[in-house]
């Protein structure tokens, strides 16, 4: 027999796969599966990890002695898919065509929505994704970047920002669809958007924009980036490892670990405090432009992803910001519990699930 509102949440990183089991609201169950550098290197794209991945999911569920048929439904983390707007999305053959050929690009949370949608299949439950990467609903306005061949698109940490921001909307007793946030998500990558009525209206592309991260250069000089890119020292795989991946505070202090800056910082490392307070400056100055945005109506500037468990780098955002709006630290990214409530929403038909096809353009 089905439990009710049972979830089966799954969430593919590059070398794991998280797992977790929800009931309502009620988290019973989680694991994080990793993947072994030559056993990942042993398929030639990530589409052809499924199965591997999905049997590593299956053989966890039965060492925990649960039976799949308990299962009402099964929801994956998003992929990059086409431009789409936010919410919980009916996992349908068009999108799993897009999946498999990574619409925007490759990578493992493309899965997300195929390893659900194989196992929910066979059990004839529902498959979900919610609110993926590729979330656009900025205005037109801010598609405008200044040379008409490069228009700016929104890929952004939409999964916790959305559902942060539904926490702090229960914390101050309001609906999303009536406030005006802005929300900072500080991870690997930093997004900073402003969310109006439960809309992100415009946002910096985490991978080329914005601040710099613990892995991202950020928005940078684009006469120096143009000269270095002809200088003849890098290839084109070379600057794109250098924006992404050996950028922001790797490239700087040689470590993507906040925590390690901070014990840096308390050693007296000046050159370790200078990079971690210009990278708090810059996420102020984002915040303080989305602001604008917002013609400066704002009812709470929220703080969330890994990096807001620092309370010195917070400290340092606080201290240029809070003449905007009261601050909300909610540290974390939450992603199984952010899909689980997602799927959950639709469950109890407090939302409707959306249908991709329906919600974005397909040529041809």
């Amino acid at each position: 027999m089905v439990n009710k509102n049972l979830i089966l949440v799954i969430n593919p990183g590059s070398t794991s796969t998280k797992i977790a089991i929800y009931q309502d609201e009620k988290f019973l169950e989680a694991e994080n599966l990793s993947h072994s550098n030559e056993e990942i290197s042993g398929f030639s794209c990530i589409y052809d990890q499924q199965d591997m991945r999905t049997n590593v999911i299956l053989n966890w569920i039965e060492e925990k002695g649960i039976s799949l048929k308990a299962f009402c439904a099964v929801v994956g983390r998003g992929g990059l898919l086409r431009p789409m707007p936010g919410g919980t999305y009916l996992v349908t053959e068009a999108m799993l065509k897009d999946l498999r050929t990574g619409f925007q690009g490759q990578h493992a949370s493309n899965l997300g929505g195929i390893i659900s949608y194989n196992i929910a299949n066979s059990l004839n439950i529902p498959a979900y994704i919610v609110d993926p990467v590729a979330v656009d609903e900025i205005h037109e306005e801010a598609r405008i970047s200044g040379m008409p061949e490069i228009p700016r698109r929104s890929l952004v940490h939409a999964l916790n920002i959305k559902a942060t921001s539904r926490k702090i909307c229960d914390k101050i007793n309001k609906v999303i669809e009536d406030t005006s946030f802005i929300v900072a998500h500080l991870g690997g990558g930093i997004s900073v958007v402003p969310l109006k009525n439960g809309k992100i209206i415009d946002v910096n592309n985490a991978n080329e924009e914005g601040p710099f991260s613990p892995e991202r250069a950020g928005g940078l000089p684009a006469g120096d980036l143009v000269r270095l890119c002809f200088s003849g020292r890098y290839s084109y795989s070379d600057i794109k490892k250098k924006m992404v991946g050996n950028g922001g505070l790797i490239g700087y202090l040689g470590t993507n670990d906040g925590r390690v800056v901070k014990k840096r910082i308390q050693a007296e490392d000046s050159g370790a405090e200078l990079i971690y307070k210009a990278l708090a400056y810059q996420i102020s100055k984002e915040i303080g432009a989305m602001a604008a945005v917002l013609h400066g109506k704002v009812d709470r500037i929220i703080l969330t992803g890994g990096l807001a468990y620092d309370s010195l780098l917070t400290s340092w955002i606080k201290e240029r910001v809070e003449f905007i709006a009261p601050i909300e630290v909610v540290p974390g990214e939450n992603e199984m519990e952010s899909l689980a409530q997602g799927a959950l929403r639709v469950l109890k038909q407090k939302e409707k699930a959306k249908i991709y096809e329906n919600e974005v353009f397909i040529d041809g």
